[in-house]
């Protein structure tokens, strides 16, 4: 655990206790801070109770006694409306920071290196291919924030510490002093409008991981879109840190870039051929090869050489339910994409795979299907599960076979059948619901898990290899 110092003997309000609330109260008192802690949600109040957590009522907190606000990310500070904590704690000159800003003060100055990820598409993946790549190449990586671990319940900082750190449009608000050494922005399209305004807000939001940088500092900045271009190009004229622009599709004179599948690095003197991409089925994809550029110029910033950060990506094992191979048999591979809980996420898997059985449905998100169509030439055939069945059949009639399966289990029967009768030398049963999963399962976690074990059990009746 990382304690939270600059709060000692001090009063330290924090609202919302899931689990980096919690973790920020942890840390909190082992800073010495006198912690009051409070969540609107009854259910959230009950689970730290269990725990043994002391609550007071937030609406009794009176804000001339506090030092700083922490609040959860999950809670509005700006938009639609903020939270009236937050307007309270404003009149009273009380600061509004969450636990990414927490983790920064405690870092700083104990030479530790953070690493920062953020970005609407691949944050995730690329975080967890950099832990890997820092692992694998010796360093030792501390990976947290917006995934996994709360970024306060990681290791206490020490001058080998290299903090990987996925983070949000909404941890990133809460951060006035983020200052990574390494920053990473992958890509921005419109998402969070509801908690940002606009999307010109959204991305503002987003560039400020690049803030206070400084000359011994570096930014990776995905140039494939135009509002992340618009950054690197404001981040490149400001001449402060090192600023490496990496692309998908198109060459660079300067900056990582991946040109089918196969990865360059023109950060020096001369391009150069970093590795091929196209054989490492962990990172299949035009998306994946934009977080393993990300990641390799992360490597380069660190020192690693080339070799090694590709030896790192061949061992990548990939993120559980993001196209994630649970197994292959007999030319069938079974891909867990259970993270893609709408039609833009699916549409990454579609196009990665051809000769695709494609398990799809749950609850509905707004639009639809109707924007993967031009995919549907890949797809052999459709599995429909789940409330959205019956819609997603009128969308695909008459352009993709589909079967009303009903469930996952029959689903997953269904397509290795049909898979395994197919003689095209690769076939791929791909469970991309774009979808939530309400209807039937509690989380996309727990409907991957139930896609792997049918899977499992499959594989073990055709002594098939299970990943």
């Amino acid at each position: 655990m990382i304690a939270a110092t600059g709060f000692e003997k001090r009063n330290v309000a924090v609202l919302g206790l899931g689990k980096s609330g919690l973790a920020t109260v942890r840390a909190l008192e082992a800073g010495g801070a006198r912690v009051f802690a409070w969540d609107d949600a009854a259910e959230k109040r009950a689970e730290a109770a269990k725990e043994g957590f002391t609550l007071t009522d937030a609406s009794g907190w009176d804000w001339k006694n506090f030092a700083a606000l922490i609040l959860s990310p999950g809670i509005p500070l700006t938009h639609p409306v903020p939270h009236a904590a937050v307007g309270k704690a404003r009149a009273a000159g009380v600061e509004v920071i969450g636990d990414i800003e927490l983790f920064q003060r405690a870092v700083k100055g104990t030479g530790a290196k953070i690493v920062a990820i953020t970005g609407t598409n691949g944050k995730s993946t690329t975080t967890a291919l950099i832990g890997h790549m820092v692992r694998r190449c010796g360093g030792d990586a501390q990976v947290g924030g917006n995934i996994g671990k709360a970024v306060l319940e990681l290791d206490a900082p020490s001058a080998t510490s290299i903090y990987v750190v996925e983070v949000s449009s909404y941890q990133i608000d809460l951060a006035p002093g983020l200052a990574p050494n390494i920053a990473v922005l992958l890509n921005i399209t419109p998402d969070h409008i509801d908690r940002h305004g606009t999307v010109e807000h959204y991305a503002e939001v987003k560039a400020r991981i690049f803030a206070l940088q400084t000359e011994k500092d570096t930014a990776v900045i995905g140039i494939d879109e135009p509002r992340s271009t618009d950054i690197c190009t404001r981040e490149s004229a400001r001449r402060m840190q090192k600023v490496v622009p990496i692309s998908v599709g198109k060459a660079l004179s300067r900056g990582v870039y991946a040109l089918d599948g196969v990865l360059y690095d023109s950060t020096g003197t001369q391009t150069v051929k970093a590795g091929d991409l196209r054989v490492i089925k962990t990172l299949a994809g035009a998306h994946n090869w934009q977080n393993a550029a990300a990641a390799y110029a992360v490597g380069r910033a660190l020192g690693y050489q080339r070799e090694r950060i590709f030896a790192a990506f061949e061992s990548f094992p990939g993120l559980a339910h993001r196209m994630e191979i649970v197994g292959e048999v007999d030319g069938v591979r079974f891909v867990n994409d259970s993270k893609a809980t709408n039609a833009d996420a699916a549409s990454k898997a579609l196009a990665t795979y051809d000769n695709i059985y494609w398990i799809i449905g749950g609850k509905a998100k707004e639009g639809g299907i109707e924007s993967l169509e031009p995919w549907f030439d890949r797809i052999r055939r459709a599995y429909l599960i789940g409330d959205a069945a019956k819609s997603f059949a009128e969308t695909l009639k008459g352009k993709v076979e589909f079967i009303q399966c009903g469930t996952l289990d029959r689903a997953v029967e269904a397509a290795t059948r049909d898979a395994s009768a197919d003689e095209s030398d690769l076939k791929v049963v791909l469970l991309s619901p774009a979808c939530a999963s309400f209807d039937q399962f509690a989380n996309f976690e727990e409907r991957g898990d139930a896609f792997r074990a049918a899977v499992q059990e499959r594989l073990a009746s055709k002594g098939g290899a299970a990943a």
